[in-house]
């Protein structure tokens, strides 16, 4: 009989429809794809390089838990110099991935029962991840604008409160989180005492001359009551390597070193030497991409906005749209009629063979989250026949 844990969980909507799409592709439909939070990119040459050469070197053996002191040591380097906060190698652990980071975060921190507040739009894996540990996601919306809600959350707090994930820049808003309401945010946590898990996996993804703030730079209280989140795959297009690391308070990176050292150990020895050579050397790279990405962000807005009946935001950060949709529904084409965003989302993959993400996925359901990460002619090409299919549609 499946577990209640098994049972309580909701699939993730972003990794389903990557099956789905796979499946189209290899039945020879042409889908072009602006569903995945996936860097156009392939890794820059240095980085597989260095992994090529990690392994002809024989680093394929287990090394410690949290990780490599040369990686965990280039983490440090990397926070001071980005985020003006300084940790030592003992406050970092490496894992499989930022979403294994994630939950080893939440794990350490959350008991059963306790609540973990969530704003929404939010990343469809926070919720989840909250209930895997035994806790009680408590969603609150954000501001029409998608910044936070700051007296939202502070209603939302109780005795039970144990923790707050934010993520900015964030997915699926592309909202980069304000100075001064990060402030508000950590005074809360401070006088509450509850953990802000700051989730800064698209901090290097920021437009319009906004500016990433790290919440634990703001004093050493926000800095003892706040965990962060990063990983590889977003800035160095490092998706499929799998590592991602979290920075925290000392009592809680040994807890957290701890529950991974039952679930995977450590994380895969050569691509950590890799993401060494990546925080060291890439930030050339990453201006490149970043560059690149504001090029794709401005056109695939421009389309969006020209269209019947949508509206959108011109975003700040990750490299996400979240239109909406809102317009379309209740239109018909023929006998099918178009309730909400997972109808849409499907009338556009069949009709148009364009693979878009429900917002109702990410609790916006009046929109849908584009990725412009494809090639800008592939970006061009699927809102040529998204433009086609909605047009279809009364």
């Amino acid at each position: 009989m499946l577990s209640s844990i098994a049972k309580n969980i909701t699939p993730s909507a972003t990794c389903e429809l990557e099956g789905v799409v796979a499946d189209l592709r290899a039945a020879g439909v042409d889908v072009i794809g602006m569903n995945a939070g996936e860097p156009g990119f392939d890794t820059p040459e240095n980085i597989r390089e260095l992994c090529k050469r990690a392994l002809d070197e024989g680093k394929t053996r287990y090394v410690n838990v949290p990780g490599i002191a040369a990686l965990r040591e280039a983490v440090c380097e990397k926070l001071e110099r980005d985020n003006g906060v300084i940790y030592e190698p003992s406050q970092i652990c490496v894992s499989t991935g930022a979403k294994q980071a994630l939950n080893n975060a939440v794990m350490a921190v959350v008991n059963r029962g306790d609540e973990v507040i969530i704003p929404m739009p939010g990343w469809v894996s926070y919720v989840e991840i909250v209930k895997l540990a035994g806790g009680v996601p408590v969603c609150v919306d954000t501001k029409e604008d998608f910044q936070l809600d700051i007296s939202a959350v502070e209603k939302a707090v109780t005795p039970k409160t144990a923790a707050i994930i934010i993520n900015t820049p964030n997915n699926p808003t592309g909202a980069v989180y304000t100075r001064e309401s990060l402030e508000k945010l950590a005074g809360l946590a401070v006088e509450h005492d509850f953990y802000i898990i700051s989730d800064e996996v698209y901090e290097k993804l920021i437009y319009n001359g906004k500016v990433h703030e790290c919440v634990a730079s703001f004093s050493e209280e926000a800095y003892n009551h706040t965990i962060l989140i990063n990983g590889m795959s977003k800035a160095f297009a490092m998706t499929g390597w799998r590592c991602g690391y979290t920075a925290a308070p000392a009592e809680i990176a040994a807890g957290i070193s701890a529950i991974q050292g039952h679930t995977t150990s450590n994380g895969t020895t050569f691509v950590q030497w890799a993401s060494v050579e990546a925080l060291r050397h890439n930030e050339e790279s990453v201006k490149e991409m970043v560059a690149e990405y504001a090029r794709r962000k401005d056109y695939a807005y421009g389309r969006l906005t020209s269209m019947e009946g949508i509206t959108c935001a011109n975003v700040d950060g990750a490299f996400y749209l979240l239109p909406d949709v809102s317009h379309y529904f209740g239109k018909k084409y023929g006998e099918r009629e178009i309730r909400d965003s997972f109808d849409l989302c499907s009338y556009i993959l069949e009709e148009a063979h364009v693979a878009i993400v429900p917002g109702g996925a990410f609790r916006a359901p009046g929109c849908v989250r584009i990725a412009y990460t494809n090639s800008m002619e592939k970006i061009a090409e699927g809102m040529d026949r998204m433009e086609r299919a909605l047009s279809k549609l009364g």
